[in-house]
Order: C-alpha cells, then structure tokens, then sequence
C-alpha cells in the first residue's frame, strides 16, 4: 500500500496527520483497488466525478464546473507521475480550506 502521509508531505509543507488516517478509513474500499487508488487525470469522466462527488458532494464546494475543474487540473499539474487519489483530495481540500470536512 502507498505511504499517503509520505506522498502528501511532497506537496504540502504541514500535513494534518489526523486527516490523512480519517480519508484512508473513509477510502480504504476505493485504495484498495489499483484502478480506483490513483485518480486517471486523461479520463473526463473520472474528473466529472472528483468534482461531482468530492468537491460538490462531501466538501460542499460551490463554483461553476469550469472553475472547479481548473483547481483540478492544476492539482494533476502539481502532482509528478502517479496521481494518488488520497494526494490530490489532500490537495484539493486544502486549496478550498475544507481539510476539517475529511475528518
């Protein structure tokens, strides 16, 4: 399995260690599965679905698709080689100030 709190720390200089554990409870199913444990930054419907069910859904972000998905695809931009799905809902829900959502 990933070191999460590792892969984190290369894009966030102070990472909330208790948010981390929360999100691998809450994702254990979804990082479990290779496909499913990295977020496929070329598939527009897996994106329709970050922005749809994480960002909209479980954080409560409002903004129109066309600004949540550019805070998305900037994410995917920061992020080198593998897109760890717990990475970049870190990421996301860091830029939104929404960490307290994912504990």
């Amino acid at each position: 399995m990933t070191d999460h709190l590792a892969d984190i720390k290369k894009y966030v200089e102070t990472v909330d260690e208790t948010v981390v554990a929360a999100m691998e409870k809450t994702y254990r199913l979804v990082l479990s599965k290779q496909d499913s444990a990295s977020v496929s930054f070329s598939d527009p419907a897996e994106l329709a679905t970050v922005r749809e069910n994480f960002l909209k859904k479980k954080l409560g972000v409002t903004g129109s698709d066309a600004e949540l998905d550019a805070q998305i695809k900037q994410v995917g931009q920061q992020i080198h080689g593998r897109k760890d799905r717990l990475t970049v809902y870190y990421l996301l829900a860091e830029h939104y100030g929404k960490l307290d959502a994912l504990k």
